[in-house]
């Protein structure tokens, strides 16, 4: 029993007033067992259908992450947690790269709806992450390999709300990117490529402080669901991002 994961109390407080409320039909496992199970699954990087007896049939912990999956559940979660908890002040943008297994290809729509493109690594899946102050993301996006960094950026910068700095790489170098960050008033604490003409004042001090969406990855990368994409749906591969940030850092 030690080796598998279970929401402590402290955790399920937190988690349980935010589930959804319609429980009619059949008697339904317990949530907290099963939530436990989807999050070991995420954990370990097993199958589904390896899930572990003690969490219940492992159909019906599959069944629960997708259908929740399908009303974007988990996603809301992390949000609705981050809207009351996210210190936004200075926020970091950057996003990492996530190996495609085999398993993950021939979703329903195709690649190209599934956030899989080609990159140097292969087939991958880019994982564009908001955080707060301290590190922690509250906001993702999901877009194949191929995807340039900058012109994601203001998708993500819809759902930012009290930022005064924006820490980003080199990556987001834009001129465009720099004049919508200043037009909200926040200030592009952004290097500038070594291609420019002029070079690019910016908060050297300031701009330290982005190892800790870094740090981030590397704690998201812990859950080997996360580190390695098998879900063929990218729905499906987006709530394993929100689920192992709220395990990692909301809860």
């Amino acid at each position: 029993m030690g080796h598998l994961f279970w929401l402590s109390d402290a955790q399920w407080a937190v988690i349980e007033p935010l589930l959804p409320n319609n429980k009619g039909g059949a008697r339904r496992v317990d949530d907290r067992r099963v939530i436990s199970g989807i999050i070991h699954v995420l954990k370990v990087g097993c199958r589904w259908c390896d899930c572990p007896e003690d969490y219940g049939p492992s159909t019906t912990i599959y069944n629960r992450f997708n259908r929740w999956s399908h009303k974007r559940f988990w996603v809301d979660l992390v949000e609705a947690l981050a809207t009351s908890g996210a210190v936004t002040k200075s926020t970091a943008i950057d996003s990492t790269y996530v190996k495609a297994h085999r398993s993950a290809h021939g979703g329903k729509g195709g690649p190209k709806n599934q956030a899989i493109g080609p990159s140097r690594g292969g087939q991958t899946t880019k994982i564009h992450v908001l955080t707060d102050v301290i590190g922690r993301p509250f906001a993702f996006k999901l877009t194949g390999g191929n995807a340039a960094d900058s012109p994601i950026a203001p998708v993500l910068l819809n759902s930012l709300k009290g930022a005064r700095y924006l820490l980003a790489d080199k990556g987001y170098d834009a001129n465009c990117l720099r004049k919508h960050l200043r037009q909200s008033a926040i200030v592009p604490v952004i290097p500038g490529r070594s291609n420019r003409k002029r070079s690019i004042r910016y908060d050297e001090r300031r701009y330290k402080d982005r190892h800790l969406i870094e740090n981030a990855f590397c704690r998201l990368k812990d859950f080997r669901r996360v580190a390695t994409r098998y879900d063929k749906l990218a729905r499906n591969f987006l709530s394993a991002v929100a689920l192992a940030t709220l395990i990692a850092f909301w809860v």
